[in-house]
Order: structure tokens, then C-alpha cells, then sequence
């Protein structure tokens, strides 16, 4: 569910389906329909098992810093659907909105898409009329069979690849991996993180046989963690020094690097000259919300869903505060890897407050509580009025698992 999508649906009389269906023929039937929209602008298309977030809003703070103007559709939201649909970031009105599904009504689209088929080109008819100088478009779900797989990018990003989305995706490394392949296009470079060896060789021959040229982090580029990061490139013949981040941890570090080594291709491609002191300030002023990110004093958010996550957020904590007492509030959805996360992060904390929350994939926070080796455990109800009252108390508490659960909570502590 997309936090008040179904309001506009409702408004404008435009049906959609709740359910997940992989696959691009409706869309591309939808986008015709609409007078193809996608076709009109610039791309760096996204895909990956972790990173996504921070790396868009690495790349889109480089591109905003250098004088273009960037559009960025992203899931889930934030706090609702207006957040995923972003101009230099800049939210969506509720008025453009309106606009938007008057034309979705019109064009005949109601009850031919899902509900992110639908957004998806709600998105793309916003930043085609918008006029962007560029789109940063990251996938919804793995990636060949992706709503937001019907363009043609200037550059591909492969974040990361682990165990996710199984059901829909494949129970296996490799199968993930063709999934996320999927975005990469003829003749287009991608630009690839750190991957598992089996994941990087289905990469590989992907990129082979699509004459795709393939700069990996760790290869081709790669960034050196201290006080302030070292970024170089070989292909470049480049280093960048004195690179200062807000957001903390060695994989940060990673994404970083995987955002300006696609700006270069950005910038090939726009033909903009590219100014060194301008990546170090986008780098010192990127934050992203959701990521080891301080909602009250000592009370910090992070969507550590899945091991891989889970396993960062570990270690950056380990590093960050490696002698304070350390508390969860987390909940997760079902078809997640629950008990691999609470084993993780039950390595920095025996405290741990399980909550419920709106949507219907959810564990219930006993059945949670159930998994979890921790021996200090309950089921937490008030959640606003708990981490209101820790934040004045010693140590660090860190609502984690699902962002839909983050979503939630951060509504209610706006209001």
C-alpha cells in the first residue's frame, strides 16, 4: 500500500491493483497510451539489493551542486507518495498531482495497472512536463521485470546483490542477479558495487552480451575509508581526497563512490565540465532520511530490512558508538529474513521492543519476539511516548526493520 495513493484514485475515479505483477507489457501499452513520456529525458536507472537510497542522493546532490535540475522517483515513500516523486527535493503538490491523474483518467488508464505501474507513470509524465535536465529512477523491485524498466539510461547502477523479494525473484544469488542484470542496455555502461562472485559473473555476461562496458568499484574505481575518504578512479587517471560525509559507515563509503563515478558518465553525456570542489561539497551536504538518521536526541531511524542491511548497521554502530548501551524498536515484514537480522543485530544489543504496524505482509510483534535470542524483550504499544521518554536517557535506541514501520512512526511523531 502507498500511503495516500488511493486518495487521488479515488478523487479522479482512476482503479489500480494492490497486487505485484512483474512484467512490462501493461506498462508499455500504458505509456503509449500517454504519448510515450519516458522517451523525453535523461537517465541514470538504479537496481540493487541495498544502497539505492544513498546512492541516488549522493548522485543527485553532485548533479543538483553542478547546476542541473534533477528529477527522482524512488519507493517506498518516506512519510506518503508525494515524497517519491521529487524535483531537486522538492516533494510533488498535491495541485500537480491533480493535474497528473486528470491525465492518467483521461488517457484510459484506470484499471489496466498496478498501483506502481500506475505511479510509475504518473512519474514519468511529471518530469517529461517538468522539463528535468536529468531523472534518477530506481527500481521498485529487482529489475528486468520492473515497472521502470522502458528506458533508455545514460548510465546503469548494480548497487549490491544479496538474498531478497525470493518469491517474486529467485531463492538463489544467481537468480537475483539476472533479475537485477535486467536494467543493464545495449552499449550502455554500468557502473557495479561490490558483488558476490557468483552474482558478478551473471553481471558479467549480461554487460558481455549487451556490449555493455562494465566499471566496478573495487576494479576500475574504488574509495579509501580514513577521517575523510580518498576517491579514485584508474580509468580516469583521477583522485579525489578530502571527501567528508555525513552519513556514516564503510558501505556509505561505497555509494558515494558508485555516485561520482556515474556522474562522470552524466557528465560525458551532458556535456558539462565536472568541478572537483563541487562532488566534496554534494558529498558533505548529502543526508538521507531512513539512514542512521537522528529523529530526537538519541533516537536514531534505519530500514536495516534485510541481512545485508542488518549486518551494516551493525558494524557502523560497533564503530560509531562502540561503548554505549544500544536498543532496538524494530518490526518487519513476514517475508523477510527475521531471524538472520535479530541475530545480527543482537550482536550490539540484548534490548530489543517489538511493535506492530500497518500493513498487511506484517510479522506481529509477538510472533518477532518469538525468534529473537535477546533477553531483554517486550511488545511495544506507545512507541511515540517510549522514544520520547529514552531520548532523554543514556545510550542510543534505533527504530530499524521496515521502512513502512519508519513511515509510520515518523508520521506520528509529525503530528
Amino acid at each position: 500500500m502507498i500511503p495516500r495513493l488511493d486518495d487521488y484514485k479515488k478523487k479522479w475515479a482512476v482503479d489500480s491493483d494492490l497486487s505485484i505483477k512483474p512484467g512490462l507489457d501493461a506498462i508499455l501499452e500504458a505509456l503509449e497510451m500517454l504519448q510515450n513520456p519516458e522517451q523525453k529525458c535523461s537517465y541514470v536507472h538504479v537496481a540493487g539489493t541495498n544502497g539505492k537510497g544513498s546512492t541516488i542522493a549522493f548522485l543527485e546532490q553532485i548533479a543538483r551542486n553542478h547546476g542541473l535540475k534533477v528529477g527522482k522517483f524512488m519507493s517506498p515513500c518516506i512519510v506518503d507518495v508525494h515524497d517519491q516523486l521529487q524535483i531537486n527535493g522538492k516533494s510533488i503538490t498535491e495541485n500537480e498531482m491533480d493535474e497528473l491523474f486528470i491525465q492518467l483518467k483521461n488517457a484510459g488508464l484506470s484499471g489496466k495497472l498496478t498501483d506502481f505501474e500506475l505511479l510509475t507513470c504518473a512519474a514519468f509524465l511529471y518530469f517529461s512536463q517538468q522539463e528535468v535536465d536529468l531523472v534518477l529512477l530506481e527500481t521498485g523491485m529487482g529489475g528486468r521485470e520492473d515497472s521502470t524498466n522502458v528506458i533508455t539510461p545514460i548510465v546503469s547502477i548494480i548497487t549490491s546483490i544479496a538474498l531478497e523479494h525470493t518469491r517474486f525473484l529467485g531463492s538463489t544469488i544467481e537468480s537475483i542477479a539476472k533479475h537485477k542484470a535486467g536494467i543493464i542496455k545495449e552499449n550502455i555502461p554500468a557502473v557495479i558495487g561490490r558483488l558476490p562472485q557468483e552474482a558478478f559473473q551473471v553481471i558479467e555476461a549480461e554487460a558481455f552480451a549487451k556490449h555493455a562496458p562494465i566499471i566496478a568499484l573495487g576494479d576500475h574505481f574504488d574509495v579509501t575509508v580514513d577521517d575523510t575518504d580518498v576517491y579514485t578512479n584508474d580509468g580516469k587517471g583521477l583522485e579525489i581526497n578530502k571527501l567528508v560525509r555525513v552519513l556514516p559507515g564503510a558501505h556509505q563509503a561505497d555509494n558515494m563512490a558508485l555516485a561520482i563515478t556515474a556522474f562522470f558518465e552524466v557528465a560525458d553525456y551532458l556535456k558539462i565540465p565536472i568541478e572537483i570542489d563541487e562532488i566534496r561539497n554534494a558529498v558533505r551536504m548529502t543526508s538521507l532520511p531512513g539512514r542512521f538518521e537522528e529523529v530526537l536526541a538519541n533516537v536514531y531511524f534505519d530500514g536495516a530490512h534485510n541481512p545485508a542491511s542488518a549486518e551494516k548497521l551493525m558494524e557502523t554502530i560497533k564503530r560509531q558508538f562502540p561503548n554505549e548501551p544500544i536498543r532496538f524498536v524494530i518490526g518487519m515484514l513476514a517475508d523477510k529474513d527475521v531471524k538472520t537480522v535479530l541475530q545480527l543485530l543482537e550482536q550490539v544489543s540484548d534490548e530489543f521492543y517489538f511493535v506492530d504496524f500497518e500493513n498487511e505482509r506484517a510479522m506481529t510483534s509477538e510472533k518477532m519476539m518469538a525468534l529473537s535470542a535477546a533477553s531483554n524483550v517486550a511488545v511495544l504499544t506507545d512507541y511515540i511516548s517510549f522514544l520520547e521518554n529514552v531520548s532523554t536517557k543514556e545510550g542510543k535506541t534505533f527504530v530499524t526493520g521496515s521502512l513502512y514501520l519508519l513511515t509510520e512512526i515518523r508520521e506520528q511523531l509529525l503530528k
